[in-house]
């Protein structure tokens, strides 16, 4: 006759922390995963909002003449023209230094507003381009610390 043997299932000490391990490392993951999403939506949204806006850089432009403003590239060149013919109209100097009742200074602070408006937009693709790339980086610890929880020590 042959005995029965009993197997116990004999729990590592880590086994616990190793758990833990592994749901950080998928949350990484999962976090990273929404942040590259939310970066793409963000990128997608700014641009199509700036091409519906059909600012097209002019001819006189440092780069990218005759393109549609859809990007951040094309949105800085566009912020730069426009502040070299705002202070092209008035002789190089700058809203604050016009006169209150100066005609040129209405086109001065429209030419304000409208840099603003560009320059907020570069922030806005680099905030995106930036939660992607912590996505990735996310991603990428959490895919470690799931290899690092499967990973046995060795016995002694």
């Amino acid at each position: 006759m042959s005995e029965a043997t009993e197997t116990t299932e004999v729990r590592h000490p880590d086994d616990g922390r190793r758990r833990i391990v592994k749901v950080v490392g998928v949350l990484g993951i999962v976090g990273g995963i929404v942040l590259i999403i939310a970066g793409i939506v963000v990128w997608i949204m700014v641009s199509s909002q700036l091409r519906a806006e059909n600012i097209t850089i002019p001819d006189d432009a440092m780069a990218f003449q005759g393109q549609t403003v859809a990007g951040p590239l094309t949105a800085y060149v566009q912020a730069d023209i426009i502040q070299h013919h705002a202070l092209e109209a008035s002789d190089g100097k700058t809203y604050a230094e016009l006169a209150m009742d100066d005609p040129v200074r209405a086109t001065l602070m429209n030419a304000s507003f409208l840099r603003a408006s560009l320059f907020t937009s570069v922030v806005s693709f680099g905030v995106a381009a930036f939660a992607m790339g912590i996505g990735v980086l996310s991603i990428l610890f959490g895919w470690a610390l799931r290899s690092l929880a499967v990973l046995r020590p060795r016995s002694a």
